[in-house]
C-alpha cells in the first residue's frame, strides 16, 4: 500500500463533466450530483484503510453538507483485479449497509480519475455553485485511524463556508490516503 497526499487546491478549477454508472442502477452526471450551492466529488474505494477509518464521518458531513445545498457524489476509480473488495458488487453491498446518503459511481475506465486529477482514496473536490474548485484539502486530521471525536471538521468547515460565502479557505491540510490503484496499460 502507498500512501500520498492531495497536491493544493487550483482555485477555480472547473470540475470535468462526467456520466458514471451507480450501484442503485441508474446512470449519474456531474449536472445531476450537485447542489445549489455547490458539489463535493470524493474519490473513495471500499479496501482503503484510509477510507474505511473516516466513512462514518464522511456520511455525516455529507448529510449535514445537503442541508447547506451542497450536493456529495462518491466515485470508485481503482482497478478491482488485485483489490476484489473494490467489485462493482461489493460497492452495491457496502452502499446498502452504510446507507450512503450519495451516489455511489463506477469509473471502470479510470478516466474521471484521470480527469480530475485524482491521486488517492480518499481525495475531496469541493466545488462552489459555479462548480469551480474551493477545496482540496482533508476531511479532518485522521488517518488510518479516526481523529478524536473532538477534531477539527475541516471539510465540513469549508464546505459550509463555500455554500455561504462561495469561497473556500486559503490555508488548506492536504488529505492523505492509498494511492489510486491504476489499471495496467494494456
Amino acid at each position: 500500500m502507498v500512501s500520498l497526499t492531495t497536491p493544493q487546491c487550483d482555485f477555480g478549477r472547473s470540475a470535468p463533466d462526467f456520466v458514471l454508472p451507480g450501484v442503485d442502477g441508474k446512470p449519474h452526471s456531474l449536472a445531476g450530483c450537485r447542489g445549489p450551492a455547490g458539489l463535493l466529488v470524493m474519490f473513495i474505494c471500499n479496501h482503503c484503510p484510509y477510507v474505511k477509518a473516516v466513512l462514518p464521518r464522511i456520511l455525516r458531513d455529507c448529510r449535514e453538507l445537503a442541508g447547506l445545498g451542497i450536493g456529495s457524489v462518491a466515485i470508485m476509480s481503482n482497478d478491482p483485479t488485485d483489490y476484489p473488495e473494490d467489485s462493482f458488487d461489493h460497492m452495491r453491498q457496502l452502499a446498502a449497509e452504510m446507507n450512503l446518503p450519495f451516489p455511489y459511481l463506477l469509473d471502470e475506465s479510470q478516466a474521471v480519475a484521470r480527469a480530475y486529477g485524482a491521486v488517492c482514496t480518499p481525495d475531496f473536490f469541493g466545488f462552489d455553485a459555479k462548480l469551480g474548485l474551493q477545496y482540496r484539502g482533508r476531511l479532518d486530521a485522521s488517518g488510518k485511524s479516526p481523529a478524536p471525536d473532538n477534531a477539527r471538521r475541516e471539510l465540513f468547515e469549508a464546505m459550509r463556508q463555500v455554500a455561504q460565502t462561495g469561497l473556500g479557505p486559503r490555508e488548506q491540510t492536504p488529505g492523505i490516503g492509498c494511492s489510486i490503484k491504476w489499471r495496467e496499460a494494456r
